[in-house]
């Protein structure tokens, strides 16, 4: 078998010149690029929504409503006036956002801009629960000391064993804890 020659440097640019090459593959353009300026024409026709009043709604509510309601969607309305805001509420408590949400509805004016909630649109349902900060979180109390404990068993020495008893030296403890 013969072996071809190479072909020298000059025939070499003369094959690839006659050549095509595939394209160099490039990486797609950034996505968050091609789409800020659709979500910001988004968010102005349609507001911000939700995300922005859970993460204040403490604030507009107060700790207590905020703990039983949470807000679900903005609903803009089809003639252009203020929208509703659908609230997700846990049990009875949809009669005091009833009755406060004239209050509600100026908080978020505050918030949202002049009229962009006029109306409150109240849902009976679960609630996310949040968790409470460390700080509201109640602390243990220390026990008895040796003599208080001793005073307490003495005193329920003339009972039966049992749960009665257990139940006794419990309800002992609590009250002997609190400093009340």
């Amino acid at each position: 078998m013969r072996r071809r020659p190479l072909p020298t440097a000059e025939e070499a640019l003369e094959i690839l010149k006659r050549r095509r090459t595939r394209p160099q593959v490039r990486p797609p353009p950034p996505a968050g690029k091609s789409l800020a300026p659709l979500i910001k024409k988004l968010d102005e026709k349609f507001g911000q929504g939700p995300g922005v009043l859970q993460a204040r709604w403490k604030e507009i509510v107060g700790e207590t409503l905020a703990r039983r309601t949470e807000p679900v969607r903005v609903i803009k309305s089809r003639t252009g006036d203020g929208g509703t805001l659908e609230l997700r509420v846990d049990g009875p408590v949809a009669s005091l956002i009833q009755h406060q949400a004239p209050q509600i509805t100026q908080r978020l004016d505050l918030l949202l801009g002049k009229g962009a909630v006029t109306k409150l649109r109240i849902v009976q349902g679960p609630v996310k629960v949040q968790a409470a900060p460390v700080a509201a979180r109640p602390r243990r109390k220390p026990p008895l000391d040796a003599a208080q404990e001793r005073d307490l068993a003495d005193s329920l020495a003339d009972q039966p064993e049992g749960g009665l008893k257990d139940a006794l030296l419990k309800l002992g403890r609590g009250v002997l804890r609190d400093p009340r």
